[in-house]
């Protein structure tokens, strides 16, 4: 025991503690810089041409999200045999792969959000302003409307028999069940996004050649899994908002709270979640 209780002794003094627990770490010598938090409100955004091509961007994403996933579930629930589609994991596999494939193109220009709920989030920890937040979440909402519009484009009578990919909680299951599943599946989102991107993790992993659009994607697959039997899957509130639009069905509308309430409430969890309890970022040590 004797020995034990010296090799416990001599690992400790070898090996300390890299990461002290709680705000203590915020006291260290730091090899990354935090971003500095994004103003509320920014006026000069309005004057440059680069926050009106971010906005573009979010637009032309978000139309092809809607494009090719509505296109997509359109192809699997017209089919008289499931197996001949790509069935749900198909329609999971598209949607986090276009949303792997449009955050990787847009990250650079404009975040590559794709998502309301992900701007949410992102506002409520201070990266980016609130002009560029409401900004964002328009052109997003415009793009999902285009793209389903796009979708109803091709065949019409089929669009409309098919549901049109609208978010509906599915038989069987409650409205609360739907609003859980939308919280928990954009939590999961969101909580990924602020992992993949955290300036601290980049720094600390800087040789794992780590492709952020990569787990973002991956996420929207697992959740889209998982809910799809219940909701459809939101998570994304102008995805839900597109495709009602463009569906226009009662029921569609009936439930449309629900992909906006759940998302936003996901987001500012794990925005608080993230921002506090992982970072630590709100509490300042005493001097």
């Amino acid at each position: 025991m004797e020995g034990k209780e010296e090799d416990v002794r001599l690992g400790v003094d070898k090996f300390p503690e890299r990461q002290p627990i709680g705000t203590a770490a915020q006291t260290q010598d730091k090899d990354y810089k935090e971003p500095p938090p994004a103003p509320l409100f920014e006026p000069g955004e309005l004057q440059s041409w680069s926050f009106y091509r971010a906005g573009i961007a979010e637009f032309m994403a978000t139309f092809l999200f809607l494009y090719i996933t509505i296109l997509t579930v359109m192809g699997v629930v017209k089919s008289p045999s499931k197996c001949s589609t790509v069935g749900i994991q198909g329609i999971a596999w598209a949607f986090g792969g276009m949303i792997f494939a449009l955050v990787y193109c847009t990250a650079g220009i404009s975040g590559g959000h794709i998502n309301p709920a992900v701007t949410f989030g992102l506002l409520l920890a201070r990266k980016l302003s609130l002009i560029r937040a409401l900004f964002y979440m328009v052109m997003q909402c415009l793009g999902a409307i285009c793209g389903a519009g796009v979708v109803k484009g091709f065949q019409k009578g089929l669009y409309e028999s098919n549901g049109g990919g609208a978010n509906v909680v599915a038989p069987g299951y409650t409205k609360g069940d739907g609003l859980g599943a939308e919280i928990i599946g954009t939590f999961v989102l969101v909580y990924t996004v602020f992992s993949a991107t955290d300036a601290k993790r980049n720094a600390r992993d800087s040789h794992v050649p780590i492709l952020a659009p990569l787990p973002i994607g991956f996420a929207v697959f697992l959740v889209h899994l998982a809910t799809i039997p219940i909701t459809g899957t939101g998570i994304n509130p102008a995805r839900s908002l597109g495709a009602a639009i463009i569906y226009n069905r009662d029921h569609a509308w009936d439930d449309q709270w629900i992909f906006w309430v759940g998302p936003f409430i996901g987001a500012a969890l794990a925005a608080l979640y993230h921002q506090v309890v992982i970072r630590a970022i709100p509490f300042k040590t005493r001097p």
